[in-house]
């Protein structure tokens, strides 16, 4: 691990962005006691203080450093709350996903015969269909809500974890040390969780990463549409969409800091994918 860390940290852009999450996580940890209100206390909100302008002192008597959207919501406080909502969507639907689509993937590479072409034909046709298409049609059928949404994103892309995940297993299989467990009287869970599972493990991780970035996107994107969460929870996507209407009046700070906030998570979470698949890729490394 320290020859590992070593090796990161010589990338100084990858050591940045890794910084650069940590500090969204932890900000978005302490949103309660940073943020100078509760986007989610309706009660609190005063329609006279909307689409104020970034240093506004509002009603409350604190000042608004980023402004305030159309519903009186202190921007500082929505972005900080809403990096809270898109890193729990995005941990949460990367780590089911991730778990359903390595146990897909181990299956078909263990298994064999009719039931890795039934499994590998199904993840096939799914990653022939674009990943927004389908969560579309799934918040659509399901409803707003967060279950729902983590639903439609695992079952969006849970295909890319069980085609990484099949061949890194199948590779492993037919390697000389697992037909030398397979000869002995292990059995078959033992040499999947024992010797196969550790050596699937590090491309999904990379995988799961980018998967991590890639469903923060997801869930912008329908909370932009009006298909993610509900009003009454605050995402980036949805702030963004809150204030497109006002872009051309010139009050566009309701959507830009929101914009920025996601562009600079994505962005960071991305580079610090990038870096550990350099890392642990062997054609890669110098």
């Amino acid at each position: 691990m320290r020859a590992f860390w070593r090796e990161y940290a010589e990338n100084r852009v990858a050591l940045a962005a890794l910084a650069v999450v940590l500090a969204i996580v932890c900000a978005a940890l302490a949103a309660p006691l940073l943020a100078p209100q509760d986007p989610y206390d309706l009660a609190s909100l005063d329609l006279m203080d909307a689409r104020r302008p970034p240093g506004f002192v509002g009603s409350s008597g604190y000042a608004h450093l980023l402004g305030t959207d159309a519903q009186g919501r202190d921007l500082l406080s929505a972005i900080l709350y809403g990096l809270g909502i898109s890193l729990q969507m995005g941990l949460a639907a990367g780590t089911v996903a991730l778990t359903v689509g390595a146990v897909l993937g181990i299956l078909a590479a263990q298994a064999g015969g009719w039931v890795e072409t039934a499994i590998m034909r199904v993840v096939d046709l799914q990653l022939s269909f674009p990943a927004i298409l389908l969560a579309l049609v799934l918040v659509a059928v399901l409803g707003q809500g967060k279950t729902q949404l983590v639903i439609a994103l695992v079952a969006a892309q849970y295909a890319y974890f069980a085609r990484t995940a099949y061949g890194a297993a199948s590779a492993e299989r037919r390697k000389d040390y697992v037909e030398a467990a397979a000869a002995t009287p292990l059995s078959t869970a033992h040499i999947v969780f024992r010797h196969v599972l550790p050596n699937v493990l590090p491309p999904l991780i990379v995988v799961g990463t980018v998967q991590v970035a890639n469903a923060i996107s997801l869930e912008a994107t329908l909370s932009f549409l009006g298909l993610g969460l509900p009003p009454t929870e605050p995402s980036l996507g949805m702030l963004i969409a809150n204030g497109f209407q006002y872009m051309m009046s010139g009050r566009t700070w309701i959507s830009v800091y929101p914009g920025i906030a996601l562009i600079v998570l994505i962005v960071a979470i991305n580079l610090v994918g990038d870096q550990l698949r350099d890392q642990t890729n062997p054609r890669l490394r110098r």
